[in-house]
């Protein structure tokens, strides 16, 4: 029972986690950028933003951005951080699919509590490398920009990407290490037989 708990908490926060990366990763508001302080930027609608696919100006009734879209002029690190929060985005949807086909409420003909372990284990170590492509990514960013404006403050979507890779890496550890092992995913499982003093009664696999 205390290792299906565990196994539900680690999905749960796990998939909270992946679309908190899916939203970083499609947002621009990364870092904020401006000339001067931001209270002065603010008055003078000179703040801007800048994200993994976009440069944006935040004026007073306007959002102007300015996509990114020729390669070979982009700083190294932007291309860098594309690649690991989109490779973190692409591995939560097959790490999703295996947790999905190991919840307890899930039974797939007469499987072996072991072939549902691998893919939970699958499933965990995934999750650990999507978010570890998540934390590199969104602090490697802010780091670099700080080198090109000297002033900055972190957006919404930075802090989104934080708590989505702490998340999947949150879930992932504990579906990984703490949700059992090959024999608990076998204990649950019931099935109905006749001949007994009732017409049926539960009795475990195992018996």
């Amino acid at each position: 029972m205390v290792a299906t708990c565990l196994h539900l908490t680690g999905f749960v926060a796990s998939f909270v986690g992946w679309i908190s990366l899916i939203v970083a990763t499609s947002t621009n508001d990364w870092v904020v950028t401006c000339g001067y302080t931001i209270t002065t930027c603010r008055k003078m609608d000179e703040l801007g933003s800048k994200g993994l696919w976009a440069d944006c100006v935040m004026a007073t009734g306007l959002y102007h951005c300015k996509p990114l879209v020729d390669i070979l002029i982009l700083p190294g690190y932007v291309q860098a951080c594309r690649a690991l929060m989109i490779a973190a985005s692409v591995l939560g949807l097959p790490a999703v699919f295996l947790l999905v086909t190991v919840l307890p409420c899930i039974r797939m003909g007469n499987e072996p509590g072991v072939a549902k372990y691998r893919r939970s284990q699958l499933g965990g170590i995934l999750l650990i490398l999507l978010a570890l492509c998540g934390i590199v990514a969104t602090i490697w960013f802010p780091v670099s920009a700080h080198r090109e404006t000297m002033i900055m403050s972190f957006g919404y979507s930075l802090y989104t990407g934080w708590i989505g890779s702490a998340l999947c890496l949150f879930g992932g550890c504990i579906i990984a290490c703490c949700s059992g092992d090959a024999q608990s995913f076998g204990e649950n499982r019931f099935y109905y037989a006749s001949g007994s003093s009732s017409p049926t009664h539960a009795k475990s696999a195992h018996v």
